[in-house]
């Protein structure tokens, strides 16, 4: 019974989202909470979503103050200088901005970090899709791809596949090098082609867009070289240090304030600029973690894993890695990271075991697209909200968009694992 609430819950929640019939807010709270009162939960729903909440707050406080201290960077005009060194460097080829755009993500992506990556990739790149006319889908398309397939031994989801199984990281990445080096050339072949494909929309009609696009609110052209340390040191505070997001980003605000912005009155107009964009961020942050919460504490994503391992034909037990690589990144939006890593896994890898299938090659099976790929589209984490946030897109259309080419590069890193001997066919 929970296993088909559950199913049917994401299921109606996707259509709902994708097809435009309920915003993603409503959505994440509505859906969710109603199949929680349908399974019998009655007043513990309010529990779940608290419980959801409070799992969140973090993040939803680092997203709104970054939302902000970017908002108040653009403003005074930091990222100009910078634009226009890329447009000197790239010229106004699309394609390079676009594969430019991959490779600074996969750079930034080192540390590890998906809301890092795109808290630095996006509003760097952003204006210049924007003087441009540049889909903004593809600017969120390029730095997907190339966070998703940057499975590096430090980041989230290698360390969970490496606890959960007991298995050394070294033993599940180092095979995988060949695949993850496929996986980046498919990514900078795609992006190549949403660069050629936006060079012939757009006609490179470039000098226009540049006369017709405006010039930031109140810019602070002779601070320049603060308010870049100050970014800098913001980034650096995070990634290097390893300090709480959420208290780096409100002293970054309170700093970036009161260097370009003295007075109450600028201030607040600044304030009041992006308060709309961060409100709407942390509504549908509080919303995806109440979501979360009822999923995860009314037991029905754990009930959905049994249920699809009971189901399994015995036959597939030998190729249960292939399987898994193949259908890894779509079930990023159905399971959250610690549920499937934690919970999902282990099961399946018991299973895999009766049938001769080594751990580390469902581990392996695992990296190629289970909130790798998977991730930047999926609802069950908070990184891509952010993504669609900087961005200016709503999170549907970029599902639409992007899942696709992630959901391709899953296919080929899977395909290339079994290519070279990875996974037993």
């Amino acid at each position: 019974m929970l296993a088909l609430l559950g199913t049917l819950t994401i299921v109606i929640l996707l259509t709902a989202i994708l097809t435009k019939r309920m915003s993603p807010l409503s959505a994440l709270i509505a859906i969710p909470g109603l199949a929680s009162l349908i399974g019998g939960f009655g007043v513990k729903t309010a529990g779940f979503m608290l419980h959801g909440i409070q799992g969140v707050a973090g993040v939803a406080g680092m997203f709104v103050f970054a939302i902000l201290f970017f908002g108040i960077m653009t403003d005074a005009g930091m990222l100009n200088p910078i634009i226009d060194g890329i447009l000197r460097a790239v010229g106004s080829n699309p394609t390079r901005i676009v594969m430019g755009t991959a490779l600074l993500a996969l750079l930034v992506h080192l540390d590890g970090s998906g809301a890092v990556t795109f808290l630095v990739t996006v509003p760097v790149m952003l204006p210049l899709y924007d003087r441009l006319g540049i889909d903004k889908r593809v600017l969120a398309c390029a730095a997907s791809l190339a966070a998703g397939v940057n499975f590096l031994p430090w980041t989230g989801p290698m360390i969970r596949a490496s606890a959960s199984l007991h298995l050394p990281v070294a033993a599940i990445f180092d095979p995988l090098i060949p695949v993850q080096l496929a996986g980046l050339a498919f990514v900078f072949a795609i992006t190549w082609w949403l660069g050629r494909k936006e060079s012939r929309r757009l006609g490179f009609d470039v000098a226009a867009r540049q006369s017709d696009s405006s010039a930031p609110v109140r810019p602070r052209p002779a601070r320049f070289a603060v308010n870049l340390l100050l970014t800098v040191a913001i980034v650096a505070g995070m990634t290097a240090f390893k300090l709480e997001p959420v208290a780096v980003f409100m002293v970054g605000v309170v700093l970036a304030l009161q260097i370009n912005y003295p007075g109450l009155d600028a201030q607040r107009e600044r304030i009041n600029a992006h308060a709309q964009a961060a409100l709407m961020m942390a509504g549908i942050l509080f919303a995806a973690g109440a979501f979360t919460g009822i999923m995860k504490d009314s037991g029905m994503l754990d009930a959905m894993a049994k249920s699809a391992i009971r189901f399994a034909p015995p036959g597939a037990g030998r190729h249960l890695p292939f399987v898994l690589g193949l259908v890894s990144m779509p079930l990023s939006v159905l399971f959250d990271p610690d549920s499937f890593y934690f919970g999902v896994l282990p099961v399946l890898t018991q299973t895999a075991a009766k049938f001769g299938v080594a751990p580390v090659q469902m581990a392996q099976a695992a990296m190629v697209g289970m909130h790798t790929t998977g991730f930047p589209v999926s609802p069950l984490t908070p990184a891509p909200f952010l993504l669609v946030g900087l961005a200016g897109i709503e999170f549907r259309d970029h599902q639409k968009f992007t899942l696709p080419f992630l959901l391709a590069a899953s296919v080929c890193m899977t395909l290339v694992c079994v290519t070279i001997g990875i996974f037993p066919v």
